[in-house]
């Protein structure tokens, strides 16, 4: 299996499949890259390399025991982009991936990118603050904390259906969905789930929407009640210059999954975009 190391020597997993112009897809919590499976496999066999890591204590990465700050998954992505020698990258964040994107970009500049998308990601800024009192109280993610450290897997069986349901009155997936996100969630430590809610949570990436200078596409469901997109979404593409903002109305969170066959077309269309600008 391919493997890479970090700037503080942590050993992360990675998929490359197909060619052409490289985009690189990042996921969400509590699960690693196999999640993007949809667009990784739509995306590769429509002319594109596509590169999905697993993030530093999911998957099959190694599991450090520092590092799930965003200053440091941002770094570990840039030792992925140096490591493979990319140019022209399209950044696709899912969810707390969305995080690692605006980090990026902010730390390490656009010399290296092309594009960018934020998908249901949790950008600018979850938690309620002064200075953000439309956000979600502390409380609510310190229960989730306590929670997950109580007992994380009835946890996450519980908090699966809502992930995907949306607006639904009943859940949208079938069970074998419901089953692979939890043998996904399971292969992350305890220790890295905790820290990385506390990371997605209470990170303020406001000062890093300025760095969105390349186009940049934001997707996310209208239902979504995990992270909502009038707490994010709306809030991210008035910060961003001539975003190009997708709403799905009705769907939750996991729009990677339960709108598969739109959010791979929206993807493509933004993806040969570019190429069309490019000449």
């Amino acid at each position: 299996m391919p493997f890479f190391k970090t700037g503080d020597g942590a050993s992360l997993f990675y998929n490359d499949w197909g060619t052409g112009r490289p985009v690189v897809l990042i996921h969400g919590w509590p699960l690693n890259s196999d999640f993007w499976e949809p667009q990784s496999t739509y995306l590769a066999a429509n002319g594109y390399r596509v590169i999905a890591y697993d993030r530093r204590g999911f998957g099959r990465s190694e599991q450090p025991w520092t590092g799930y700050d965003y200053d440091s998954l941002a770094d570990d992505l840039a030792a992925l982009i140096k490591h493979l020698a990319l140019r022209d990258v399209t950044l696709v964040g899912f969810s707390m991936g969305g995080g690692e994107v605006a980090r990026y970009l902010s730390r390490h500049g656009t010399d290296r990118v092309a594009q960018a998308v934020l998908m249901s990601a949790v950008t600018p800024l979850l938690i309620k603050t002064d200075d953000n009192p439309g956000g979600i109280d502390q409380s609510v993610f310190d229960g989730l904390v306590q929670a997950l450290d109580d007992d994380r897997h009835g946890f996450l069986t519980n908090f699966r259906e809502g992930f995907f349901s949306g607006s639904a009155t009943h859940c949208t997936v079938s069970d074998g969905v419901l089953d692979w996100y939890m043998f996904l969630a399971n292969q992350a430590s305890l220790h890295a789930i905790i820290a990385c809610v506390r990371a997605w949570s209470e990170t303020d990436f406001r000062p890093d929407m300025k760095a969105f200078t390349v186009p940049t596409l934001i997707l996310h469901g209208g239902a979504d009640v995990n992270v909502p997109p009038e707490k994010t979404a709306h809030v991210a593409a008035r910060m961003i210059e001539n975003a190009q903002y997708i709403e799905y109305p009705g769907s939750g969170h996991a729009i990677g999954i339960t709108d598969k066959h739109k959010v791979n077309a929206d993807l493509l269309a933004f993806l040969q975009a570019h190429r069309v600008a490019a000449g």
